[in-house]
């Protein structure tokens, strides 16, 4: 494969785990949860393994990056 696919490849690898890691950083956060109240190793733990699975899942192939065919 060519450079320039995997330059593109981990661009929109990278976006997408970093959503993952938002999200399920965001979905960890109880609504009404006093700041002192949340558990920010735990929550910042289970976003990161969320990161990793995405990044694995991308190995798959992402649709918004064409193979090249050679």
């Amino acid at each position: 494969m060519k450079k320039e696919y995997w330059k593109k490849w981990a661009k929109a690898a990278l976006i997408r785990a970093t959503k993952t890691f938002a999200q399920t950083a965001l979905a960890g956060i109880t609504v009404g949860a006093a700041f002192a109240d949340i558990n920010w190793i735990t929550l910042v733990s289970v976003a990161g393994v969320a990161f990793v699975a995405s990044i694995l899942t991308s190995l798959a192939g992402l649709p918004e990056v064409e193979e090249v065919k050679e």
